[in-house]
């Protein structure tokens, strides 16, 4: 009998490489781990790092050369402080694993690994990322991971006295140094240059920027217990209602990743809202702006004082928000959610986790659809307990799954992209995909509005919709969101805002609706909604900004 398994012994080419691949046993020194790693990484690994540069500094091969020095030296560096014969392995391992998803995803949507982004990957729950897990993952991880984990495992590790470990180790990090200075010597103001004025591109270098940004996020938020968000409005009160007047009820619906290049009422050459468009009482804002382009960003920075005008990333994230402003001066607050949470909005406060429901009307499987949200809502409010303002956090076109986010009676624009693999499907698919989901956004709208007229007995009532952020559907080959800021194309900020007020609500909140819908033509961003809903509701506190009210010119009396 052959003493190999699966007759293998019949395969005598087979045996050999077999019996290659078991005696081989390298002996390489920690130092040496680090180089030839730094080598993988620089070359197999940061392929958009690489396109960008082609893309700002075509055919300058001394900057090109400067920054393959640099990027060598740079993750030799890091490795160097880090690696020693106990260490070596496995930090690289999970370098390995960890980098080739990064390279994967940066390179198939344009993303780049900055802080807000790996803020968004860490607070992201199951649902969203495993539609992230595609086929396409497979030959990245295979390549980027499996590969040199494999070849990694083979090493022996050579051992050394401490005297000898810590001379080798003191030279090769002034090796690292040294070629870092070769690299500025060869074209440093060029590189300086090139980092000046396009400094997102840092976030490209990997594994250094997801290593960089993991950094600054625990740094600013350390892991354990959160502490108290500092108080913000300490002196809000609401104006008392006049005898017999009727509580009032607002609905703030917080869309996600709707853009407003695709939003029917702001002239899109698609019709994606015709129920809103049917609607002869709705003030639309066509020139409203987010905050960010991630909701990691936008839904604090939106329910905050600061806002983008005043942005202090740390400030925002420490202080409370508009809803704590309303409910300290006495306006019951809840928080509805088909997403992944108030991203510390609501903390401390009322809220329902509807994403992982199990209504066999609106959901099936790890997902449902945002109507769940209006499902049960009414026997939530009791009149007797005054003024209320509910927050509905949409699912909305969040990507890749755009065909997920809608039933099947709004498949209207086909053909269609049905995977999460947006690679396989063409743009035409892909944005066939993202309008099918505006519609049933559309559809959801106009069915909290009919919520809102049907509690027209017991509350005054209004609606206040936008989006907490656009998307990317291919222009300029990038897709989904999440760019940072600062070059954030308008497709990620440009987006959807609406109103819709009760006759009863517009008259006691003294609003002069044709002067509103004026003055909806103007520019405005999420930095309004803040001061906007405390004017709504009567509540007066310092933390209130009249300049940025959307109601002050037009308020009556």
């Amino acid at each position: 009998m052959s003493a190999w398994p699966l007759g293998l012994g019949e395969f005598p080419r087979l045996r050999r490489a077999l019996a290659a691949w078991s005696a081989w046993r390298p002996r390489l020194g920690t130092e040496t781990l680090a180089v030839l790693a730094s080598l993988f990484f620089a070359l197999a690994c940061n392929v958009p790092f690489w396109q960008a540069v082609a893309a700002h500094a075509p055919g300058q091969w001394r900057l090109w050369l400067a920054l393959f020095l640099l990027l060598v030296a740079l993750h030799g560096l890091l490795l160097g402080l880090v690696l020693n014969r106990w260490t070596a392995k496995p930090l690289l391992v999970a370098l390995f694993v960890v980098t080739a998803f990064a390279a994967h995803y940066m390179a198939a949507y344009r993303v780049y690994l900055d802080p807000d982004m790996i803020r968004n990957v860490l607070h992201t729950e199951w649902q969203e990322s495993r539609e992230l897990l595609t086929p396409g993952l497979v030959l990245p991880l295979l390549l980027l991971a499996v590969v040199p984990v494999a070849l990694l495992w083979r090493v022996e590790i050579v051992r050394r006295g401490w005297r000898g470990a810590l001379g080798l180790r003191l030279a090769f990090l002034a090796g690292m140094l040294a070629l870092a200075a070769a690299g500025v010597l060869l074209a440093g103001k060029d590189v300086a240059a090139l980092m000046r004025n396009h400094t997102e591109d840092r976030y490209l270098v990997t594994p250094g920027n997801y290593v960089y940004a993991l950094g600054r996020v625990l740094f600013a938020q350390p892991p354990g217990k959160k502490a108290p968000l500092l108080p913000v409005g300490e002196d809000a009160k609401q104006v008392p209602r006049a005898p017999g007047a009727k509580p009032r009820l607002l609905l703030l619906v917080v869309g996600e990743t709707a853009r407003a290049q695709n939003w029917g009422l702001d002239g899109y050459e698609r019709q994606t809202t015709p129920e809103l468009a049917a609607m002869t009482d709705l003030i639309n804002f066509p020139q409203a702006h987010a905050c960010g382009s991630s909701t990691e960003v936008s839904v604090p920075c939106m329910f905050s004082p600061f806002g983008r005008h005043d942005y202090d990333e740390d400030r925002i994230r420490t202080h409370q928000s508009l809803l704590h402003v309303l409910d300290r001066a006495g306006v019951g607050t809840l928080w509805r959610d088909n997403q992944t949470g108030c991203k510390g909005v609501c903390d401390g406060l009322p809220i329902d986790r509807l994403n992982a429901a199990t209504d066999p009307e609106f959901c099936s499987g790890d997902r449902c659809l945002d109507e769940i949200m209006l499902k049960g809502l009414a026997e939530k409010l009791d009149p007797a307990a005054g003024d209320r303002v509910v927050v509905l956090h949409q699912l909305g076109n969040h990507g890749p799954s755009y065909y997920d986010r809608y039933p099947p009676q709004y498949r209207r624009f086909t053909p269609t992209c049905d995977t999460d693999e947006l690679s396989d499907c063409t743009r035409e698919q892909i944005v066939n995909s993202y309008d099918n989901a505006l519609l049933y956004t559309d559809h959801f709208l106009a069915r909290s509005i009919g919520f809102l007229r049907a509690q027209s007995d017991a509350y005054d009532t209004a609606l206040l919709y936008v989006s907490d952020h656009g998307e990317s559907l291919g222009e300029k080959g990038l897709y989904l969101h999440g760019v940072p800021y600062a070059i954030a194309p308008e497709q990620q900020l440009h987006v959807p805002m609406l109103m819709w007020f009760s006759p009863q609500f517009a008259a006691d909140a003294r609003l002069d609706l044709a002067c509103l819908r004026d003055e909806a033509a103007r520019p405005v961003d999420h930095d309004h909604l803040f001061p906007s809903v405390l004017a709504l509701l009567d509540v007066r506190t310092k933390a209130y900004d009249a300049s940025r009210d959307l109601f002050a010119a037009c308020r009556r009396g």
